[in-house]
């Protein structure tokens, strides 16, 4: 992905969050992720730098499910907490 982009380039990196414990239940429910690995966030930050990349921000997202869907606009003010369903790991190309 680093080769791909150019200089200033930006790589949004998604992933389930583990530090979410609903996250956790429905992987291990789900056939084809019942044995997945997990990224933590710190981990994925330091592969991402190892890379090459500049981290821009770690937001946290999908804090609220279906039932409780008109909490939803509340979910960008708490990008900053480790507790939503996914992560997004945003990282630039340097130059």
């Amino acid at each position: 992905v680093f080769d791909s982009l150019r200089p200033g380039g930006i790589f949004a990196f998604w992933e389930n969050n583990p530090w979410n414990p609903v996250t956790r239940w429905a992987m291990h429910r789900v056939p084809f992720d019942r044995d997945a690995i997990l990224v933590w966030p710190h981990e994925a930050r330091r592969l991402l730098r190892s890379a090459g990349f500049q981290v821009l921000r770690t937001d946290y997202v999908f804090f609220f499910p279906r039932f409780v869907a008109a909490l939803r606009p509340m979910e960008p003010s708490l990008r900053r907490l480790p507790l939503g369903g996914q992560y997004l790991v945003l990282v630039q190309k340097p130059g």
